[in-house]
């Protein structure tokens, strides 16, 4: 029985695509060439942060968001708010955690993430991040915390996120049930890879969730 649900962010919560194109248009790039290299380190199992060293090599990527910050003190920058929420989130999160179950956010994400999570007053009983934890997914050491936080045994908790490596395999690995989102461009490449037969479930929108949870 899943007593709990714990959802990565990028790409399973938030849609990342303004994130990108912001810094498309702060180094000068076009957004189709930036967004492109961005799938392609995704299909070649490379670091996202491998897009800024392709297209502006030697950038120190810390610099340049403390110069933006002092720049732009008020915008959004490599941040992220309610309006990345995905359509499906609100209600998906109000379903599930109408059945009894606990529902988590914990996900690889900065320390300011938190409080933009917090700030949408999200239907969940939970919010974490790698930064506050100081170990980041795929660390088994991450989904340790997962498991402390929820008060639950692993068996009994799905996580949902949209890669193999560090959400679907990890997760596993953990002995989790998982389920792996298909969207964004991890999702829809690690969905078509033999892998993904790994995930408990595979779905296209977080509203078949709480449906397709009775199937575990």
């Amino acid at each position: 029985m899943i007593n709990a649900v714990v959802f990565d962010v990028g790409e399973t919560l938030i849609d990342e695509t303004r994130i990108w194109t912001r810094w498309a248009d702060r180094l000068g790039v076009p957004r189709l060439t930036f967004l492109g290299v961005l799938g392609g380190m995704a299909a070649l199992d490379r670091h996202h942060r491998d897009t800024f060293e392709i297209v502006r090599p030697g950038l120190d990527v810390e610099a340049e968001i403390r110069a933006w910050a002092a720049e732009d003190p008020h915008g959004l920058r490599e941040n992220f708010d309610a309006d990345d929420l995905y359509p499906d989130v609100r209600a998906a999160l109000a379903a599930l955690r109408a059945t009894g179950r606990t529902v988590v956010v914990a996900g690889n994400q900065p320390p300011q993430a938190k409080k933009a999570l917090q700030d949408m007053h999200l239907p969940v009983d939970l919010i974490f991040t790698s930064a506050e934890w100081g170990v980041e997914k795929p660390d088994p050491a991450f989904y340790l915390r997962v498991a402390e936080v929820t008060r639950t045994l692993a068996e009994n908790i799905c996580y949902v996120g949209d890669r193999l490596d560090n959400d679907v395999l990890a997760a596993g690995a953990a002995g989790m049930r998982t389920a792996l989102i298909k969207r964004g461009p991890w999702g829809y490449l690690h969905a078509q890879r033999p892998q993904a037969a790994r995930a408990d479930l595979t779905i296209e929108s977080l509203a078949e969730l709480p449906a397709r949870l009775e199937e575990l």
